[in-house]
């Protein structure tokens, strides 16, 4: 014996969860917690909601975690409370006020309607310095905590929807449907520009990310699973392959699926003739993501590791 403590043994298990993230803890606080009840080896989250923000923040566990960036890269729902009459310092109700206008009394809600028609489709953005992105190795919003401001290039994002949900005492509800990279704080802010009085964030949700609209599940939810077990926190994971029911699917024999696992490409007969698709064998044990060469053979670009059962 050498006195030292045994190394922790951390379960190899492979999955989705799709957290409820509560206001008040950052996206990485939530992992590490999600991934302390159900002791993984190996857990990444999908793109960071703010630290105010609540809603859905899919959780991958695993192999799963080959596949975060069909998440990261995909669009997203969100529920929004804005102030009208006063912009802050990071574009939401954390920040401090830096310049207030009254609201007008003849403004309507037909008129905010109006407002938010511009800015469907493809728009501009420049993102807030109270953000993750990087400045050279630094995440901007360490450098805004300092004091200190950085040129930032505007970026395209696409607004698909948005729509008014109310508009009552300087307040307004919406509700967007964007692609990855959209700040609904900084729509929210140039919204309020548009209309001639400022505005921000009170209040942020995010419902749907990509091809998950529902079965979000809560950490106070979760932290009772596990006092069942860890069969009944996995009962709360989606398969692997939920991120992308949007490909199509081949399955492969015992022996073209053996190729496949060795990175060969491989001829099926029948298989669609172009992009990527979902590849099982013949149990319909999902292997991966291929994709079809222009010599019409399946070539493996993501394999996952078929644990034994």
């Amino acid at each position: 014996m050498n006195g030292r403590p045994a190394k922790k043994i951390y379960r190899e298990m492979d999955g989705i969860l799709l957290l409820d993230k509560p206001a008040g803890i950052t996206s990485n606080d939530a992992l590490q917690v999600s991934k302390r009840m159900y002791n993984a080896a190996k857990a990444g989250h999908t793109g960071s909601l703010d630290k105010p923000a609540t809603g859905m923040l899919p959780l991958c566990f695993g192999e799963a975690t080959k596949f975060t960036s069909y998440l990261l890269n995909a669009d997203k729902h969100y529920l929004a409370r804005c102030q009208l009459g006063a912009e802050t310092t990071t574009g939401d109700a954390e920040g401090e006020i830096i310049s207030t206008r009254d609201v007008p009394q003849s403004l309507t809600a037909a008129d905010i309607v109006r407002v938010m028609q511009q800015f469907l489709g493809d728009i501009e953005q420049v993102p807030p310095m109270h953000s993750a992105l990087k400045h050279k190795g630094q995440r901007l919003y360490k450098l805004a905590y300092q004091g200190i401001e950085v040129e930032r290039e505007a970026r395209t994002v696409t607004i698909y929807d948005l729509q008014l949900l109310d508009y009552a005492n300087g307040q307004f509800g919406m509700q967007v449907h964007c692609s990855k990279g959209t700040y609904i704080r900084t729509l929210a802010e140039d919204i309020g520009k548009a209309l001639g009085c400022g505005a921000h964030i009170i209040s942020l949700r995010r419902t749907a990310v990509g091809p998950f609209h529902q079965g979000m599940v809560s950490l106070d939810n979760l932290a009772r699973m596990a006092e069942q077990g860890f069969e009944a926190l996995d009962s709360l994971l989606l398969p692997v392959d939920a991120v992308i029911q949007d490909l199509p699917e081949i399955c492969l024999s015992a022996v073209v699926s053996r190729y496949i696992g060795q990175g060969q490409p491989v001829m099926v007969p029948q298989a669609p003739t172009e992009g990527m698709l979902r590849i099982y064998d013949e149990n319909h044990r999902f292997l991966g993501v291929g994709e079809v060469l222009d010599d019409g053979r399946i070539a493996p670009r993501r394999l996952v590791n078929t644990r034994s059962e």
